[in-house]
């Protein structure tokens, strides 16, 4: 669902979500827009084998940064990106859920 997320932002930017230049310019950008992983916002990040708690922490308030970077949306295609790109996979939202979401109400 990561990736739907990633495909349904740049359709309709024409640009790359979380654009960098190397792996790890990448994962610079998703934790600068999303924030950093704490266990509070996702359990068991800590044991991932490429973690590094030496990584930036980057705070964010609520999906603020993410409701900047998407200027051709309105709040529900927002909140549907927010629930696809979330940090944990297991609190994304699941491909049945998102057909039902309101952004596609009336299709």
């Amino acid at each position: 669902m990561w990736s739907v997320g990633t495909i349904f932002y740049e359709m309709a930017h024409k640009r790359p979500l979380f654009y960098g230049d190397s792996e790890i310019g990448q994962i610079f950008k998703i934790f600068r827009t999303l924030g950093t992983p704490t266990e509070q916002t996702w359990q068991g990040f800590q044991d991932l084998p490429s973690m590094k708690m030496s990584f930036p922490q980057w705070k964010v308030n609520g999906n603020e940064n993410l409701r900047k970077a998407c200027t051709n949306f309105d709040e529900t295609g927002i909140d549907l990106l927010t629930q696809l790109v979330h940090l944990e996979p297991g609190k994304r939202i699941s491909a049945k859920a998102a057909l039902r979401h309101p952004y596609f109400a009336g299709l």
